[in-house]
This record gives C-alpha cells, sequence and structure tokens, in this order.
C-alpha cells in the first residue's frame, strides 16, 4: 500500500476502535476482544493484510507495554496502594513463581510437554494483565483493597515473567550471561531490586524538577512526564535491570506528586494508553493465523483450566501467607482474587519471545496462548460483576478518587479557564462582584504572590493576579466576552450577552 493508503486504513481502525470501546461497554464483552477481532478481519483471513514478523511485534509490544504499564503507575494512588503493598509485591513475585510451575508440572504430564517447554508455557502465563485488568475492573465497585492488590499486582508482575520467560526460552538455560557469576535466580533478585532503585530515582528526580522548571507550555508537562516513565525503562534495560518495574515505579512518584498540570498530565497519559491498546491488540490480531488455531483449541482449553483453577488459586493462597500479619484477606476476598487474574496482551506479547528466538515449538505455543487468552477472558469478565456481588466483595456506591479527580467538570458539562491580569488591564481594581459573570460562571481562586485563596465578592483583583474560573458550557463565551469588555472598559464596560437585544450594565 503507499503511505496515504496505509494512514487512510490506520485512521479508520482507530476511529472504529474508539467506537468499539462504547460498544462493548454494553455488551460487556473487554474491548481487548474487538480490538483482537479488529486485528484478524484485517489479517490474511479477512481483508489479506499479511503479517507475520514476530521480533518486530515483540519490539512494538514492548513499547506499548511500557506506555500502559506508565499509566498504571501515574493513575495509581499511593495512598491506596500502600496498605496492600506487602501482598501486591508477594503475588507479583512469589505467585508468578508457583503459578509458573505449577503450570509448568501439569502441562509435563498431562500434555507431553518437556518440563522445560511446560515451564516455558508456565511463565508466558504468570502474568495478570496490566491494560485487561485497568480496563475491566475500574468499571466494578470493588473493595479498595482487593482493587489496590489487583491493579498494583498487574503492573508489577510483568518484570519477573518476562525474566522467566527470557531465561527459559535462552538456549544454555543458567549461561545466558557468561560474563557474570550470578545464579539465575541471583539475576532476577538483582533485575527486580535494581529496576525498582532506578524507578524511584527517575521518578524523584523528574519529580524535583518538574516542580521547579517553568516550562513555556502546559503542553510540555504531560510530554515530560511520560518521558521520564520511558527513561526509566530505558535506563532498566541498559543497566540490565528490569525497565517494566522501573517504569511501574516512576509512574507511581510521578502520579502522586502535585505536578504542575496534574490532571493534564493523566488525561494525556490515559490517551496514550489507550491507543497503545488498540494498536498492541490489532497488531496481535494481524500476527496470528485463524486456520492454525482449531489445533490449539485443546492444549489452550487444558492449559486455561489448569491456570484458572489450580495455579492462580494456589499462587493467591501461597502468595498471601507470608503477609498475612499485616494484611489478612477473607475465603471470599482470595476467591475473587483468584478468578479475577486477567490475561490478555502480556501473554501473548510474551508468547512471541520464544517465537523471535528460534525456539522450537514455539508458534504452538504462541496459538495455544492466543486461544486461551480470548476464551479465558471472555469467560472471566463476563462473570466479574456477579461473582463480585455473589462474594460480597462490591464497595458501597460511592465516587472513587479517580472519579473525583478527573471526571467533575465533564460531567457537570463545565470549563475551567485560567486568566492572568497583565500590566495595563482595565480588571486591575475591579471587585469581583462588579465583573457581574453570568450565571454558571465564578471565580472559584485566586492567585496573588505565590498564595491561592477562595476571593469574596468584595476581593479586589490586582495586576499579575491569576484566577481560576468555572463556566458552564452555556454561558461560556459570554464569559470570556465580558471579561475582555471589563479587561478594555474597566468595571462600567456594559455586558453584552447572546441573546439579541438584551444588555445588562
Amino acid at each position: 500500500m503507499t503511505f496515504e493508503v496505509s494512514l487512510l486504513v490506520g485512521a479508520a481502525v482507530l476511529l472504529v476502535a474508539v467506537a468499539a470501546v462504547r460498544f462493548s461497554t454494553r455488551l460487556g464483552v473487554p474491548s481487548l476482544l474487538v480490538y483482537l477481532a479488529l486485528g484478524m478481519v484485517l489479517g490474511e483471513s479477512g481483508f489479506g493484510i499479511e503479517f507475520s514478523d514476530a521480533a518486530l511485534t515483540r519490539t512494538l509490544g514492548t513499547c506499548a507495554l511500557v506506555l500502559i504499564i506508565a499509566e498504571g503507575g501515574l493513575t495509581a494512588r499511593w495512598s491506596t496502594i500502600r496498605p496492600v503493598l506487602p501482598a501486591a509485591v508477594s503475588l507479583a513475585t512469589l505467585g508468578v513463581f508457583v503459578s509458573t510451575a505449577v503450570v509448568g508440572v501439569v502441562v509435563h504430564y498431562l500434555l507431553g510437554f518437556s518440563l522445560r517447554d511446560g515451564l516455558l508455557i508456565g511463565a508466558v502465563l504468570s502474568s495478570t494483565d496490566a491494560a485487561a485488568v485497568f480496563s475491566t475492573l475500574r468499571w466494578l465497585r470493588l473493595r479498595p483493597k482487593i482493587m489496590a492488590t489487583l491493579e498494583a499486582e498487574s503492573g508489577m508482575n510483568d518484570a519477573p515473567a518476562v525474566l522467566l520467560v527470557t531465561l527459559l526460552a535462552t538456549p544454555g538455560l543458567g549461561h545466558a550471561f557468561s560474563d557474570s557469576a550470578l545464579t539465575d535466580a541471583e539475576k532476577i533478585v538483582y533485575e527486580l531490586a535494581v529496576g525498582a532503585l532506578i524507578g524511584v530515582a527517575v521518578g524523584f528526580a523528574g519529580r524535583w524538577t518538574l516542580l521547579r522548571a517553568a516550562l513555556p507550555a502546559a503542553g510540555l508537562y504531560p510530554l515530560a512526564a511520560v518521558g521520564l516513565t520511558v527513561l526509566a525503562y530505558a535506563a532498566g534495560t541498559v543497566l540490565h535491570a528490569s525497565g517494566f518495574m522501573a517504569v511501574y515505579l516512576a509512574g507511581l512518584v510521578l502520579g502522586n506528586a502535585r505536578l504542575p498540570h496534574r490532571q493534564a498530565i493523566l488525561g494525556f497519559a490515559d490517551g496514550l494508553a489507550w491507543l497503545a491498546q488498540i494498536g498492541l491488540f490489532v497488531l496481535l490480531g494481524l500476527l496470528v493465523s485463524p486456520s492454525r488455531l482449531p489445533s490449539a483449541l485443546v492444549p489452550a482449553l487444558v492449559i486455561g483450566v489448569t491456570l484458572l483453577l489450580l495455579a492462580r488459586p494456589v499462587s493467591v493462597v501461597l502468595s498471601l501467607l507470608p503477609v498475612r500479619r499485616v494484611l489478612r484477606f477473607g475465603w471470599r476476598e482470595k476467591v475473587f482474587l483468584s478468578w479475577a487474574g486477567l490475561r490478555g496482551a502480556v501473554p501473548i506479547v510474551l508468547a512471541t519471545i520464544p517465537q523471535s528466538m528460534g525456539v522450537p515449538g514455539a508458534q504452538r505455543l504462541f496459538d495455544a496462548v492466543f486461544v486461551l487468552v480470548v476464551v479465558f477472558t471472555l469467560a472471566q469478565a463476563s462473570t466479574l460483576p456477579p461473582l463480585a456481588r455473589r462474594l460480597g466483595v462490591t464497595a458501597a456506591a460511592e465516587p472513587t478518587e479517580l472519579r473525583v479527580e478527573t471526571a467533575p467538570l465533564e460531567r457537570m458539562r463545565a470549563d475551567l479557564m485560567q486568566l492572568e491580569i497583565p500590566v495595563g488591564s482595565q480588571l486591575s481594581g475591579v471587585h469581583v462582584d462588579e465583573l457581574r459573570l453570568p450565571v454558571g460562571a465564578v471565580i472559584t481562586l485566586v492567585l496573588r504572590d505565590g498564595t491561592g485563596f477562595v476571593p469574596h465578592e468584595q476581593t479586589r483583583l490586582r495586576t499579575g493576579d491569576s484566577l481560576l474560573i468555572v463556566a458552564t458550557d452555556e454561558v461560556r463565551e459570554a464569559t470570556v466576552q465580558r471579561l475582555r469588555e471589563v479587561g478594555k472598559a474597566g468595571r462600567l464596560a456594559r455586558w453584552i450577552t447572546g441573546k439579541a437585544g438584551t444588555v445588562e450594565n
């Protein structure tokens, strides 16, 4: 295809994918399945686009996961994660190893795979998917402890899973780093620990810098924040540490700082994460060959049942044992944690690692993982709401911190405007009540000499004041017009509204 045609197809796919979010939400189907289906429709069995580059998919998939995990860290609240951090860390490390071992042994004995191949399959499927968890569970009203545990686990468990898959897929297991005396177990500990240190260091350094840097445009702050999380990932990989651990913790530190234009940063990260999810799942749908999927159905069902009914519950129970003195989970909560361990793009991307490394049987592994993700994501996601109600793990119907911070103006159909009074403006010296803003507009905050305060009717505006003004959609233009008129003519300026013939003094 020519560049113009490719751009046309890409734009059409993006718009269809965006519209599919509303469609999938109404049907209760995870949007990731819609994106996978869209990729398959575009592929060799649909519109005929041939794509079989596993190495490129691995590279682009890793880039997409970095953005998705960064958004998870940026939007996570430390006050919510801190109480459940021991449980989340245990699930993301010990839980990954236990799940890998259980699936590996069962697959070895039931399906006749070698033990190493069985462990490789277990490692590929050991990580819950951040994109699936964030996009599915945030629609449910769950107890904060459960929600925070699942989100933190999915943000952190990609790192050990990637390490395990890479080790198991590397020829000459145990000698991947011939110039190092580290054993494989020590290497995993090193990568996780150093990755965590790098992420925290980049996060705090970025926080210090952004709080003191006066960037010339508000749009640069979101770019800088996301760039810092990518920097954390790159620094981690260059130092042979876990980049995924680094990017999540860097995002967590930055997201919990009172950065300038924080809401713009979170909105930008959310948009990038959606774009990454769409591109990633469509790409994975393109990579798969539908003609091979029927032969992968039986192995996928066996592995999936093992994972869902045995490996995940065992890993949850064993992982929560070491932290039971500091954080208690009832049996109902453990059941929900076991069932809500959603798999999504991460296992499919991990399955491209053996493909790109030329591991024998890697194509069969990829097909089985693809079928497993589709079947069990649909089964688990559709049953989560009734299961949560049946187990009694839902929370009261109150707005969460995320919704309060990101959505109030949108829900009220209002805009937040910022105005700085320049030198020579007639707004200087005008009292707030003399502005006579239209009904539906109000000055909510005045920043003067570095100090913010809520103004009253007799507050006199000064040159250099920064005003935050909330106005509904209906009166936004009238508010701007009134402020401009007062800025030119002072308190005696007449306010001409949008209604013909209506004049107020």
